[in-house]
């Protein structure tokens, strides 16, 4: 993932951001998707970025988690969602991915939520 959007700024790492890819990564291992020190080495990457898409390329590469309803204790590859948002929500990496919505004219950034890496549109602010 590169790290910022043509004119646009990186999000710096919150520690609420961090705190919830560490969960995710511990949700991969108890599910036996991670070994012991590749859990180690992705804690390491996510509890060190200084950005939020540093962070985010910890779990870039894993499959999405179904969450409850899991089978058998197995991840479930689920379609990628697309939802429009009035604002970017804490953890969503932004992409250098920008459109025009063809019914309202708007100019739209798209977002990934790296937790289950479905899109999200976001207006972009005037100016």
């Amino acid at each position: 993932m590169s790290g910022s959007a043509p004119g646009g700024p990186r999000r710096l790492a919150a520690e609420a951001d961090r705190e919830r890819l560490v969960v995710l990564l511990r949700e991969y291992y108890a599910l036996g998707l991670l070994d012991l020190d590749e859990l180690d080495r992705r804690v390491s990457v996510v509890l060190s970025a200084r950005y939020l898409d540093e962070a985010g390329s910890a779990v870039a590469d894993l499959p999405q988690l179904a969450g409850p309803g899991t089978t058998a204790g197995r991840p479930v590859k689920q379609r990628r969602g697309h939802a429009q948002a009035a604002k970017p929500a804490a953890g969503w990496i932004p992409t250098a991915e920008r459109f025009r919505d063809p019914t309202t004219q708007a100019v739209m950034r798209v977002w990934i939520d790296p937790a289950d890496q479905s899109r999200h549109y976001v207006p972009e602010p005037d100016g």
